[in-house]
């Protein structure tokens, strides 16, 4: 039932997609960028809009699903959580602030926005080491058990 649903749905969004994209062709490139049809390519991106949140809609229930269908997946998934939190945490602890007055649009950036973008790339770099680590000990792995 739900596939049949599903498959419904995918049809009316490609054809409202596919119609707009058309009619978005015929208007020309010239009067969609003078503004003469401009209201031609908002149709286009309310279908993306909707479609991506019917995307990330199933996804997110479809893993929150499967992490109370399997209880081993779940145990993984907290500990994968609580590692990224903890480096998280480590990184914003980590960041200081800055002495330095960074200018912004509407001002000058605070000691706290500061923090919390040095916090961003210390998890960054922290992350990043990570994963080369695991690609390398991964690689290491195979080599040697062959």
């Amino acid at each position: 039932m739900l596939h049949k649903i599903l498959k419904i749905v995918a049809i009316v969004l490609s054809l409202a997609g596919v119609v707009s994209l058309v009619r978005i062709i015929a208007a020309g490139d010239e009067a969609i960028e003078t503004g003469e049809k401009a209201g031609l390519v908002d149709p286009m991106a309310y279908i993306a809009y909707i479609i991506l949140g019917l995307v990330l809609a199933f996804v997110v229930v479809f893993v929150v699903k499967n992490l109370f269908t399997n209880t081993a997946g779940l145990k993984n998934t907290l500990i994968g959580v609580g590692a990224f939190a903890a480096v998280l945490i480590i990184s914003y602890v980590m960041a200081g602030g800055d002495t330095m007055k960074y200018k912004l649009e509407d001002g000058f950036a605070t000691d706290s926005q500061s923090q919390m973008v040095g916090a961003g790339l210390t998890a960054f770099y922290i992350l990043i080491i990570v994963a080369a680590l695991a690609m390398i000990f991964s690689g290491v792995k195979k080599v040697i058990s062959k």
